[in-house]
């Protein structure tokens, strides 16, 4: 039976929800259902409320007419530091935040230009040509119906492309299988990401230390020298790191390997649903498909094995029915926690001269998942409707609840100091592989069954299916 405690809490202090458990807190009833057990306490106590959670005390705000206002104080409310702690502890570098290494957080940061503007245009280029590669190479697979687990055929194509597009390719005659191999221990390790997020030791995780290991090695300098044609994202990362003399090669290699998780570790999942999502409902991937079409034959370009499909970025931004399919499974499998950690004690002032007196270490946290499954703002929310977000044949931006227009409505990259910088990219691999699937081939399930949301990222980004899913591809007519 768990109680509430409302002791020792301060004027303008939310109410606490403790647990009996020391330490545990809620987490154990948090980890199994963390969006039922927010909306249940937001019954109860309002849009304001305190969790004790595994040591940590997360007041969660519920109102998402407020974000604005936790969002903007981004002096006060830091999200960095915690993201450094966390990143160091799950991929084993030295916390960039330690004096030894001044401004490398800052000049990182920086180097994310290379995934805004023309620099975008360039890498999703390489992308589109590095998927059409791989595409090509299933073509001549699929002479006929092909089968495949789609989870599988999505990690496989994303992984491969990513890897090529940001370091370059393996120029041994195995390439393919030398990122096989890597992709391989990529998921095992994946598999361990959510206990290393939440602070259980490696140790305790079998062969998880080892396998990271083994995945940080690739990365060391001498393997990367061999790869061809990375990209300039990576080649800057590789220069800063180089003036930083206390950074020793497996340090190095580790941030490498950790910007190779921040690529794929969200988009592999977010592919596979977009694409669950588009065969599971025929209206959907007919008109996804028909605009796809429209697209190439407005622009002159063929499909088939030898003939390279380009896109402009404003192509790819006028794909609304692809663009609105992939929003709206974003909506429904996206789970961020967005996090930030009071640097004072300060009082945060909201909406409707409300008030919240915060310590500080206290942790604010944002739950987006709670807005995309809001039935005052998104109609059946637990149904996936692909034209969501289309009004009068354009992109629709407007969402409402109680009447009034919210500033945000749809947040799969987090929000404000903590927005995903590589979201543009993402957008747009998920896009191509989306385009270059449904331009070549023929698709449909084979298996007839309800694949669900695995719960065990909750609070970490995209969901993970429960099961895997058999699908069938063949070259289009």
């Amino acid at each position: 039976f768990f109680f509430f405690l409302f002791f020792n809490r301060k004027t303008g202090e939310p109410p606490l929800i403790n647990g009996w458990i020391p330490y545990l807190g809620k987490a154990l009833i948090f980890r199994k259902d963390a969006f039922k057990f927010l909306l249940d306490q937001q019954k109860k106590l309002g849009d304001i409320f305190t969790v004790h959670i595994a040591g940590r005390y997360i007041t969660f705000i519920m109102d998402p007419f407020q974000y604005v206002y936790v969002i903007r104080n981004s002096k006060q409310l830091e999200f960095h530091e915690f993201a450094d702690k966390m990143a160091s502890k799950t991929f084993d570098y030295p916390s960039l935040s330690k004096g030894k290494f001044p401004d490398l957080k800052k000049n990182l940061h920086r180097i994310y230009q290379y995934l805004q503007g023309k620099p975008l245009d360039i890498i999703s280029g390489h992308m589109m040509k590095n998927l059409q590669d791989i595409f090509e190479w299933k073509c001549s697979q699929a002479t006929d119906w092909e089968t495949e687990k789609m989870y599988k055929f999505c990690c496989s194509v994303m992984f491969e492309a990513s890897f090529v597009t940001l370091y370059g390719r393996v120029p041994a005659a195995d390439g393919h299988k030398v990122i096989s191999e890597i992709r391989d221990k990529f998921i095992k390790f994946d598999a361990s990401f959510p206990y290393l997020a939440a602070n259980i030791p490696i140790e305790l995780l079998g062969a998880t230390k080892k396998v990271r290991k083994e995945l940080i090695h690739h990365f060391l300098l001498q393997n990367m020298t061999k790869w061809l044609g990375g990209s300039k994202v990576v080649q800057a990362r590789q220069d800063i790191f180089e003036k930083y003399e206390l950074l020793g090669d497996y340090d190095k290699a580790a941030h490498h390997f950790a910007f190779l998780w921040a690529s794929v570790g969200n988009t592999i999942p977010a592919t596979f649903w977009a694409m669950y999502y588009l065969l599971r409902h025929p209206e959907a991937f007919a008109a996804v498909r028909d605009e796809i079409d429209h697209l190439l034959q407005s622009t002159g370009q063929k499909i088939g094995p030898t003939y390279n499909i380009h896109l402009t970025r404003e192509q790819l931004d006028n794909l609304v029915y692809l663009e609105s399919a992939l929003n709206e499974s974003l909506r429904m499998c996206s789970s961020s926690m967005n996090i930030r950690i009071s640097q004072e004690d300060f009082v945060l002032k909201l909406e409707g001269n409300q008030e919240v007196s915060l310590r500080k270490g206290d942790w604010i946290a944002l739950y987006p998942q709670i807005l995309h499954m809001d039935p005052e703002v998104y109609e059946d929310p637990k149904e996936y409707k692909f034209d969501r977000y289309i009004e009068n044949g354009k992109k629709k931006t407007t969402f409402y609840k109680a009447g009034r227009k919210l500033k945000y409505f749809l947040m799969p990259f987090g929000s404000g100091i903590s927005m995903c910088p590589g979201r543009f990219l993402a957008m747009n691999e998920m896009k191509m592989f989306l385009f270059l699937l449904l331009a070549h081939f023929d698709v449909e399930l084979v298996e007839n069954k309800a694949v669900r949301l695995d719960n065990s990222r909750m609070g970490l980004g995209i969901l993970l299916p429960d099961v895997d899913i058999a699908f069938r591809y063949k070259l289009r007519s």
